[in-house]
């Protein structure tokens, strides 16, 4: 198969510093949409990714999997999308097709699942990411970008907002006057839940390990309480108030104080990935039929989807926006949590050579 030279960025390494890196993407298959990267979200999966903390990691690494650009091609078998057409990319770009988890719109949880970058596509080849001039996907794992939504807005919803999008909508109990929900960190995923929870009419709670985005909760997000989880007290009064908590915290913490927060047959919802084992004490799930749950990113349904509650609810992302020359020192104020609150890439506006 024939290929086109692209420009992008890489870690060489696992020293989570990343380079200028050119390498080659195929041309337009008959099912294929080729797009111009216009933006890419920074992702705390990217970090760990580089530096080979989850998953083995095959390098020269080019991240990125909160992908925005515009159509340049389309194969002769596409009809979803036409040249010209704003579109995204998340986590994946492919999978089986035929199991049991694709024929049910849970195509991310296909184990033959194709990775949007450190994985192996159909023809052998490792995927890259989104830190890249051009990609090109099969249509299926493309969706589309409303028109009244900015490019560079959409960018984080693609992994992060339907990372806490998808399992949200499962809480939604039937019946239930409030959902009262916990958010467990305030970050990149977190300030999204916030955002998506307080849409859907959820009463939501930020959990948090210190008071210093208690204001940014409350009046800039709109969270209905602040809970400082270091304060004894203020947890124990909290106890058994919580219908379920998304826990978005990408590091090792412990479990057993936020479990007790949670209301019989209440539900702690993993989506934060940690580099290491947690813990916990099995008598804090048991004495409340309480449960540990994960969710992986969302379906290609699911992510359409919250594209467009976003627009109809009128949501704005929090995002600071930088150029790729600036994305190892992005990096470093990722990992000191020194952004409010997603990093994202102007990818067609940077020098990636």
């Amino acid at each position: 198969m024939e290929e086109r030279r692209v420009v992008g960025w890489a870690a060489r390494d696992s020293t989570a510093i990343i380079f200028p890196y050119s390498f080659t993407i195929r041309n337009t298959g008959p099912e294929d949409v080729t797009f111009k990267v216009l933006y890419c979200g920074l992702d705390h999966t990217d970090l760990h990714q580089i530096r080979n903390e989850i998953h083995m990691t095959n390098y020269p690494l080019v991240p990125g999997h909160e992908v925005v650009g515009e159509v340049v091609e389309v194969g002769v078998s596409v009809n979803k999308f036409k040249v010209g057409d704003l579109v995204g990319v998340g986590g994946i770009i492919g999978s089986c097709g035929d199991c049991s988890s694709c024929k049910s719109n849970m195509e991310q949880y296909c184990k033959d699942r194709i990775m949007t970058y450190n994985g192996v596509d159909k023809d052998g080849k490792p995927t890259q990411g989104g830190f890249s001039s051009a990609m090109v996907v099969h249509q299926k794992y493309v969706v589309r970008i409303p028109g009244k939504l900015a490019p560079e807005q959409a960018a984080p919803l693609l992994c992060a907002g339907v990372t806490a999008y998808g399992p949200m909508k499962q809480f939604i109990q039937s019946g239930k006057a409030v959902v009262n929900a916990g958010i467990l960190g305030l970050g990149g995923v977190g300030h999204l839940g916030v955002m998506i929870a307080k849409a859907m009419g959820h009463h939501v709670t930020v959990i948090s390990s210190s008071d210093k985005k208690r204001v940014e909760a409350l009046e800039h997000l709109g969270a209905d309480a602040f809970l400082i989880s270091s304060n004894a007290e203020e947890m124990a009064r909290a106890a058994d108030s919580l219908d379920y908590i998304l826990d978005t915290v990408p590091a090792v913490h412990p479990l057993e104080s936020y479990i007790q927060l949670l209301k019989v047959k209440g539900k702690v919802c993993m989506v934060g990935v940690s580099p290491k084992p947690l813990q916990f004490d099995s008598d804090a799930l048991i004495l409340g039929k309480k449960s540990i749950v994960g969710s992986l990113m969302g379906s290609i349904e699911e992510t359409q989807e919250l594209l467009e509650f976003w627009v109809e609810k009128g949501l704005k992302s929090r995002i600071e926006i930088v150029k790729m020359d600036y994305v190892n020192e992005a990096f470093e104020r990722m990992e000191r949590n020194d952004v409010r609150y997603r990093f994202v890439i102007d990818v067609a506006g940077s020098n990636l050579n």
